[in-house]
């Protein structure tokens, strides 16, 4: 599964406000709800319920929230980079400035685990973490997120 399955470039926030997790999530959900046209309060309850299981918070300043949805007829993904990174009880007690979001119909089954791991395998990458905490354009972290030749897309 490539990210550009998932990712859509008006899907990509280069400047997310939040002072918080629940407030990073909120915005998110909001904006989730635009795309996918399911209630706001439905992926935020989602995403909310998936982090009472365990942090998506995993490590090196990246947060993978996830959440399976009842309507949903395909994988959705969102990026956001943070205006200032925020605390999210990561798994390194380290603050958070990237998130990937994803949501999952409730019947994806390995599906969703697939696209959590391509998610994962490109976050895991420091360069490619670090090429998108250097640009606050769109496009460019659309392209950076996108781009299928680069190391970490293998």
């Amino acid at each position: 599964m490539e990210i550009a399955e998932l990712l859509k470039p008006d899907r990509v926030v280069s400047r997310l406000r939040a002072t918080s997790k629940k407030q990073a999530l909120q915005e998110l959900a909001r904006r989730a709800g635009e795309i996918t046209g399911e209630p706001e309060k439905l992926i935020f309850n989602a995403l909310m319920k998936r982090e009472r299981l365990g942090t998506t918070g995993v490590g090196n300043g990246i947060a993978i929230p996830h959440g399976k949805l009842p309507n949903l007829d395909r994988l959705y993904g969102m990026f956001a980079r943070l205006e200032h990174p925020i605390e999210f009880e990561a798994i390194d007690d380290r603050p958070v400035d990237l998130i990937f979001l994803l949501l999952a119909p409730e019947s994806s089954g390995a599906d969703h685990l697939k696209a959590l791991a391509r998610v994962s395998r490109l976050l895991r990458d420091r360069s490619a973490c670090e090429k998108l905490r250097g640009t606050d354009d769109p496009e460019a972290l659309y392209a950076l997120l996108t781009d299928s030749s680069a190391s970490w897309a293998a």
